[in-house]
């Protein structure tokens, strides 16, 4: 299953000229004036990863397939849309959909593009969307403590043990924190994992500038504009950028980026924020016929890994046969790494280390 990424924002910072950019389709309509995405467009693009061109070009497998990310542009958010102003909760539940936000935010200035709140303001801003979506996650809670309450009252341990992770999260948002701040036990967060709150989810920053911000803006400038902390994860964009980007070749769009001075572009330091927030890590099956990255979370056994391939590898797990990706490329092929002693039967204790090539023996 793809990792799914929830772009947000005011109407007009910019959310679906980023969104055509990264998906290179023209699917989400652009346009100065608020709610200009109805329906959330959705749109799926390749994990850019040169390791699995460079397994390719050495397995010779008769197909490749990358990791994918799904980007869903939701439509503008503004104040009051917990409760039902501009497009409010239809689009506050396609946010619990996702497993990441992407939350744009306007740095750049512009008389012709018209700002919902009539001037730009990156921490106002982003502070309207957070506080929207921490008014909705408090409606939400509500709801499930009125449901909880009457159980708890009875004695009921999974009601009171409920209950009592709903005041710590409800206590920490009437205080402004968000539910991803909130220390809970390892059952609390399986529990907790259950009520799909909107600030619980990790939060990307694209902060989207004019080309001659891009030039000189630093993310410690952003950490000030926006008054956020030092584990924010920030992505400096120009979207307008982005999307002149698709219009070229991948040479041309290199001299590009380089002329610019912008190492790589906007999807790339996207996706490896995300996959930074998330604590995800890829790994590879190799051979003949497929060469395939797979996406999995950090500190995942092999077991594990195996089960996002397919749940009976992770039901019959007997071992994996591994082969760090360093090792493979220097020996050249599976056979070479075998030969010298670089190839590892790992257990089911195993952790998946980023990069690792797996066979997976299994018996079901």
């Amino acid at each position: 299953m793809a990792l799914r990424i929830g772009i947000v924002g005011l109407p007009n910072v910019g959310k679906s000229t980023l969104f055509n950019a990264l998906t290179k389709t023209k699917g989400a309509q652009a346009a100065n004036y608020p709610f200009c995405t109805i329906d959330p467009n959705i749109g799926i693009v390749e994990v850019p990863d040169e390791r699995l061109r460079t397994l390719t070009a050495l397995a010779r497998p008769k197909k490749t397939i990358p990791a994918a990310v799904e980007f869903v542009d939701i439509a503008g958010l503004v104040k009051g849309a917990s409760k039902g102003e501009g497009l409010g909760n239809a689009f506050l539940s396609h946010i619990r959909e996702v497993d990441a936000v992407c939350h744009v935010v306007r740095v750049f200035e512009g008389g012709d593009i018209i700002h919902v709140e009539g001037s730009v303001d990156p921490k106002r801003d982003r502070e309207t969307i957070e506080m929207e979506l921490a008014l909705a996650d408090l409606a939400n809670i509500k709801k499930r403590m009125d449901k909880v309450e009457g159980k708890a009252r009875t004695g009921d341990k999974q009601g009171t043990f409920e209950l009592h992770a709903l005041q710590k999260l409800e206590a920490a948002l009437q205080e402004g924190k968000p539910a991803s701040g909130v220390v809970l036990s390892p059952e609390e967060q399986d529990v907790a994992r259950h009520f799909q709150l909107l600030t619980q989810k990790p939060v990307i920053f694209a902060v989207n500038a004019s080309e001659e911000q891009l030039k000189t803006l630093k993310p410690e400038d952003v950490r000030q504009k926006l008054q956020l902390p030092e584990t924010s994860d920030i992505v400096i964009i120009c979207a307008k950028i982005e999307e002149d980007l698709q219009e070229l070749s991948e040479d041309d769009a290199k001299e590009f980026m380089k002329e610019l001075s912008i190492e790589a572009s906007g999807l790339d330091r996207l996706i490896r924020a995300a996959y930074h927030a998330l604590g995800y890590v890829s790994f590879f099956t190799a051979g003949p016929d497929e060469v395939r990255a797979w996406t999995v979370t950090k500190g995942a056994t092999a077991p594990e890994a195996a089960g996002v391939i397919h749940t009976d590898f992770q039901k019959g797990f007997i071992c994996a046969e591994t082969i760090a990706y360093a090792d493979y490329v220097a020996a050249g092929t599976e056979a070479k790494a075998k030969e010298t002693g670089k190839m590892r039967t790992e257990g089911k204790q195993y952790i998946v280390k980023d990069g690792d090539i797996f066979h997976f023996r299994f018996n079901v």
